[in-house]
């Protein structure tokens, strides 16, 4: 499977069966280069959001989803949709948000999309052990870190992967990365550059996190 960041939310997985890229976001709207992957069979949106939902900047002949939960299948790909809130107020404040579950290549994937509070104990039992949890850690918005630091020690994946975050450029008033890493052993960073291409054998045997960079 490959993983490629585009950038505050936008990640891309690939395989042989086809693409999914979650959470687009049109770039200038956030003062950031636009997402480019070649194209997509899949397009995730966890909630309708300008910078996670510009499905219309992905090129190919895709299916797109906003807030979909439930199971349901595209093509080759089987996913799961779990309802949870964009703020602490059950969404009274930011709306719905949607974590979206899914496997490629044998590997489990868990995109939190703008998570602005705990979900209910139903749906971490859904999540919990995943592969890889994709997660915001630039508060404000989303679940400030000490729930952050919660959240992750009840899924426990194998790997972390911060979201939604300063970067430079940015216009959205988030919390630089620095502030999640202090809360991690620096032995446990991994700095993996732009994309990553793995098999499941090469999962990390302790929990990992892994920084992407664009």
């Amino acid at each position: 499977m490959l993983i490629r960041w585009h950038g505050h939310s936008c990640f891309e997985f690939g395989c042989e069966d086809g693409t999914i890229v979650v959470d687009p976001h049109d770039g200038k709207s956030i003062g950031i280069k636009a997402p480019s992957p070649a194209s997509a069979s899949v397009v995730l949106m966890t909630h309708d959001h300008y910078d996670h939902s510009a499905s219309r900047v992905i090129s190919g002949d895709f299916k797109e989803y906003l807030g979909k939960t439930g199971k349901f299948k595209c093509g080759p790909f089987e996913i799961e949709g779990f309802p949870s809130f964009h703020d602490e107020e059950q969404g009274a404040k930011r709306g719905l948000n949607t974590i979206y579950r899914f496997e490629m290549d044998g590997i489990s994937v868990c995109h939190c999309g703008d998570l602005g509070a705990i979900p209910d104990d139903k749906v971490i039992d859904k999540i919990r052990n995943v592969d890889i949890l994709f997660v915001p850690v630039g508060a404000n918005y989303t679940m400030e870190l000490p729930e952050v630091r919660t959240f992750i020690n009840k899924v426990d994946p194998k790997v972390i992967v911060p979201m939604h975050y300063r970067v430079f450029g940015l216009c959205i008033a988030v919390l630089p990365l620095e502030d999640f890493l202090q809360m991690v052993p620096a032995e446990n960073v991994d700095y993996v550059g732009n994309e990553i291409d793995l098999s499941y054998d090469e999962l990390p045997e302790h929990s990992e996190c892994w920084v992407f960079d664009r």
